[in-house]
């Protein structure tokens, strides 16, 4: 195991401080963790360094930081983890110091146990020996030979996983996805909850097991996790080997899928036809299964940074696994967004109600699917069901109108109406966000969706010259301007906000209405400098 793996394991949350690729590259002999100043005793070649920075405090940092650094150079230490908890952060003298010495420096964070790192090592470690050329196994024979035909005999995954750990006595795991979907879990395993089960994946404080990625060609988002609520079970080779069982059963099953992906390629390019082909329509929906489960809603989602263009897809595909009752197709629209096709099944009478149920059950989903990937942004637009396949295109406009005002919503900071949302200190407010057109209920909402150029043109069009710098009156005539509107075109009510004379107050308004054209008695003139302000 090489310490750029560390960074690779979503589970730890870990960030790079500092470190080049060749000191990322060098292989992980062992773990301590240590809180003395002067280690270097304890310390083994080729290890890496725990250490909660009990040792650092501002007054001395230069001077013990160097002491510290230098002891893991002299020992051989491949790389420093360094917990944030105890300083809210590492300091800054610490990074200087690893860089100066060539040790690679990683961030803890409070979240992330020093025995969850331990433990990643050493299972990675024991995975490593197993796949080496050996006619020793950890699983006894029986068991690798029944393995090896379910997964040639195209088994479920639920029947694997029991027949793998059966003869441990089925010990409770379950298999999940990075969000905290079950994929599978064996007889003794009680149901687990999405967001517990998420918890756990992540590391959230007090939450105990033995969680092992599945090795697949996945993304963050739909990657496979076996996780045991009960630590020491089971020996750390044999997990191993099971996990490689279940990700060569899920190789096979995605090569199976790959025909059902260009039909759902082909569905999407047809959609995104203005008036296209109803036929061609009709009959992209039978090839993906969709045909005759209308009514359908249409998700539009974005995922930020683009993972190899698949991560829109994957994060979307995900989320609607969550839903029950219903069926769906996605695929990767040109620039990395993904459209999805829902099909209800004719579950509830009255359209209003399918529009609610995705949107609501998104929104819950959504910031589990967004934890998988919690430093980057994932948006989601939802239309109005539709009846028909013919309703399809113009549910793809309104899907991607909902899309941008998510965004625009998210980056503001802002959450519209009824809008669903959720937060991360790593990614930012709002990182995360499902907005739907049944959500644009007030005109700041509608405009959100509105493109930028479109925006900024209408915005200079409308305020014109109190947008022009250089003046400092320009700026406190906008203000003005926007606390009147704000207070219903109340004179009083914006001279006492503002803490001017009423006087003073028709001034302004009087020059803002000789600047712009405008007439602020007349209700149409008051929405169009409401809309040109809501644009800046």
């Amino acid at each position: 195991m090489h310490v750029e793996h560390l960074l690779r394991l979503d589970s730890l949350d870990l960030t790079l401080v500092w470190g080049d690729e060749a000191l990322l590259g060098q292989e992980i002999g062992g773990v301590t963790a240590t809180d003395l100043e002067d280690p270097a005793r304890f310390l083994q070649p080729s290890e890496i360094v725990l250490s909660g920075l009990v040792w650092w405090n501002p007054d001395e940092g230069a001077a013990r930081t160097e002491r510290f650094v230098s002891a893991l150079r002299e020992a051989g230490a491949v790389a420093l983890l360094a917990g944030e908890e105890t300083h809210g952060e590492v300091p800054r003298e610490l990074a200087a110091s690893c860089r100066k010495h060539r040790i690679a420096l990683l961030a803890v964070p409070a979240h992330t146990s020093f025995r969850a790192i331990t433990e990643a090592v050493y299972l990675r470690q024991w995975g490593e020996l197993s796949r080496r050329p050996s006619d020793l196994y950890a699983l006894p024979e029986n068991v690798r030979g029944d393995l090896e035909r379910e997964v040639e005999g195209g088994a479920s995954v639920g029947a694997l996983l029991d027949s793998a750990f059966a003869h441990l006595g089925t010990p409770p795991c379950h298999l999940l996805t990075g969000s905290g979907r079950t994929i599978a879990r064996t007889a003794t395993a009680a149901e687990l909850p999405a967001a517990r089960a998420s918890e756990r994946l992540h590391g959230a404080r007090g939450e105990r097991g033995t969680t092992l990625r599945v090795e697949a060609d996945d993304t963050d988002f739909d990657a496979w996790y076996l996780h045991l609520a009960d630590e020491g079970q089971v020996p750390p080779r044999v997990l191993h080997e099971i996990a490689e069982v279940l990700g060569r059963h899920r190789r096979r099953r995605d090569r199976r899928r790959a025909a059902q992906r260009q039909a759902r390629q082909e569905l999407v390019a047809l959609l995104d036809v203005p008036h296209g082909d109803a036929n061609a329509v009709e009959s992209a929906l039978s090839s993906c299964g969709l045909a005759d489960r209308g009514p359908y809603t249409v998700v539009v989602a974005s995922a930020t940074p683009a993972e190899e263009d698949t991560g829109s897809r994957a994060a979307l595909a995900e989320a609607l696994g969550h839903l029950p009752g219903v069926a769906f197709a996605v695929g990767e629209r040109p620039g990395g967004e993904a459209l999805a096709v829902v099909a209800h099944d004719g579950a509830a009478e009255a359209e209003g109600r399918h529009d609610r149920t995705v949107r609501a059950a998104l929104g819950e989903v959504w910031p589990l699917v967004h934890a998988c990937r919690p430093t980057g942004a994932l948006y989601a637009g939802v239309s109005e069901p539709v009846a028909t396949a013919a309703g399809l295109s113009a549910a793809v406009g309104q899907a991607r109108y909902a899309l941008a005002a998510a965004a625009r919503t998210a980056a503001s900071g802002a959450g519209a109406p009824g809008a669903l949302a959720s937060g991360d200190a790593r990614g930012g407010p709002g990182a995360a966000h499902v907005a739907s057109v049944g959500d644009l209920t007030s005109l700041e909402a509608l405009l959100a969706g509105v493109p930028d150029d479109v925006r900024e043109v209408y915005r200079t069009t409308v305020l014109g010259p109190l947008l022009r710098s250089g003046r400092s009156s320009n700026a406190l005539l906008l203000e003005t301007l926007e606390v009147f509107l704000a207070h219903n075109c109340s004179w009083a009510r914006t001279a006492e906000t503002l803490h001017l004379h009423v006087n003073t107050v028709h001034y302004r308004v009087q020059r803002v209405e000789t600047l712009t054209g405008r007439d602020l008695s007349r209700l149409d003139h008051r929405l169009d400098l409401r809309a040109a302000l809501l644009c800046r």
